[in-house]
């Protein structure tokens, strides 16, 4: 009955991992597939083709992006862009949904973006407990006013779901400056610690995050 135990353990570690990626990959797929929706009936390319052919919504939806991304780099393109987002800021319900979610879309894809860019240990949620937190930048208009200049903006996600977690600002001396990247740091959050990140030499004594260069 031990080794039934072991083997059965075993096997699920094996085959749990892989279907969920399978699933979460049937599921991108099949979403994007339901772009090919906005086409007319008569576009659908398995009507020409003459059978369904899943990841061709895959294709479609990146190519409607890169293009979308072209022309509004262009000087054209982009007074067509301001101009939507001053249409959409005009939108009582709209407006406020609209406003949210691009200052997020913002900061996290922004080439100078200074989002998720370093991986932090901090004392949380109380001194003696520490987790890992993502230094997303610094305090800025009127909470600079009220914070001591050396402050940092972190985010302290909570496990195993990432995207819910905590804004706080805590001084430069109270943020440990991690080796390992942030998609290590995210990896090793998710697993709840199960995980730990590969590749990284073991510091001798911790180090505070160095202070700005002047």
């Amino acid at each position: 009955m031990a080794s039934l135990r072991k083997w059965l353990l075993a096997g699920l570690l094996v085959l749990v991992p892989l279907i969920i990626t399978l699933g979460v990959l049937d599921w991108v797929i099949s979403t994007l597939d339901k772009t090919l929706n906005i086409l007319p009936t008569a576009w659908h390319p398995d009507r020409w083709i003459g059978a369904r052919i899943p990841g061709l919504g895959v294709l479609f939806a990146l190519a409607v992006v890169v293009s979308i991304g072209a022309m509004a780099s262009n000087i054209v393109g982009n007074r067509l862009v301001n101009w939507w987002h001053a249409l959409l800021h005009r939108i009582p319900i709209v407006r406020s949904i609209y406003s949210g979610v691009k200052q997020v879309s913002d900061t996290l894809f922004a080439d100078k973006g200074n989002a998720f860019r370093k991986a932090v240990l901090v004392q949380w949620p109380r001194e003696g407990m520490w987790t890992v937190a993502f230094l997303t930048g610094h305090p800025s208009g009127e909470v600079a006013q009220h914070v001591p200049d050396d402050c940092l903006s972190v985010y302290v996600p909570t496990t195993p779901n990432p995207t819910g977690g905590y804004f706080v600002m805590l001084k430069r001396a109270d943020c440990i400056e991690l080796e390992m990247s942030v998609d290590e740091a995210l990896t090793y959050v998710v697993s709840m610690g199960v995980i730990t990140p590969s590749g990284v030499k073991r510091v001798p004594a911790a180090k505070a995050m160095p202070a700005p260069q002047s």
